[in-house]
């Protein structure tokens, strides 16, 4: 089963609430720190263009470092599902660093991250060691158009016992963002023909489930990147929402065959780590 993580795991963190848990609250700090028109202040990506727009690109980097820039400690979750003896893949669809954190327990892994067009154009991808440091990139291929094609995996990131994917980017250690409107152009245009994926995540999903904690699915993009995602995968997969659904919701869970599991997150995972103090002991420790 591959664990995939969203903004929602953030609220098991002991100081969750020093950085922006869901897209709303990181709109309401984008928009505190540069001016966009009332009609987009609620709307992440349009923000995020609007600013980059009017503000540079550099300007939205900022914004983004700043909002995660609290120090933030793994929750209890993070460090159990690292732990795990057998963890091919963790797929983490936030901005927060948390994941890297607690898999510096481990030794041999590493994390491959989506990255801006606006930035690294023609590359979807990069990969870095668990120190920080970038593995080299191969370099383009053409196909048969002569159109520049995504390189292969460094042969290095394939002896990987575990891979952190993180298809919107991350904080760290580069500061890769997949944030604005146009970002999200660029990889929802190719994402179903799987071009953004990288193919060691296209190989290690294959026949497995996907267990999808802190996520939601209320938006097109959230939708689309867990459907391609899961892709070729197997045919039944779970996701623990707690309360009612959107329509689009419970639309694209019954199109995906994804088990809905209604309890709060952190009910769902003392009874999967076997016992309600993995939660309350990492609380109190704070």
């Amino acid at each position: 089963m591959i664990p995939y993580l969203g903004p929602g795991v953030l609220a098991l963190a002991r100081e969750g609430a020093s950085v922006p848990a869901s897209p709303e609250d990181l709109v309401g700090h984008l928009t505190t720190l540069a001016t966009v028109p009332h009609k987009i202040r609620n709307n992440l990506t349009a923000a995020a263009q609007y600013i980059e727009n009017f503000k540079h690109r550099k300007t939205v980097v900022a914004a983004m470092a700043k909002a995660f820039a609290h120090p933030t400690e793994p929750s209890a979750l993070h460090n159990w599902i690292a732990s795990l003896p057998q963890l091919p893949l963790l797929v983490h669809a936030w901005y927060d660093d948390l994941p890297q954190k607690a898999l510096a327990v481990r030794s041999n892994w590493g994390q491959v991250q989506g990255v801006s067009q606006a930035e690294h154009f023609g590359y979807w991808v990069d990969y870095f060691r668990p120190d920080g440091s970038m593995v080299k990139k191969k370099d383009f291929v053409q196909d048969g158009s002569g159109a520049k094609a995504p390189a292969e995996a460094p042969d290095e990131t394939l002896t990987w016992s575990t891979l952190l994917y993180q298809p919107i980017g991350s904080v760290t250690p580069a500061a890769n963002y997949i944030i604005s409107d146009s970002d999200y152009v660029e990889v929802l245009t190719e994402i179903d023909i799987q071009t953004p994926i990288p193919e060691v995540v296209q190989s290690v999903r294959k026949g497995r489930n996907f267990l999808f904690l802190g996520c939601r699915f209320t938006t097109q993009i959230e939708r689309s990147f867990a459907r391609q995602i899961m892709k070729r995968s197997s045919d039944v997969h779970w996701a623990v929402i707690e309360g009612p659904l959107t329509k689009n919701e419970a639309k694209f869970i019954k199109e995906q065959n994804i088990e809905r599991i209604d309890m709060p997150l952190a009910d769902f995972f003392a009874k999967l780590s076997g016992g309600a103090a993995s939660v309350k002991t990492a609380d109190a420790a704070a």
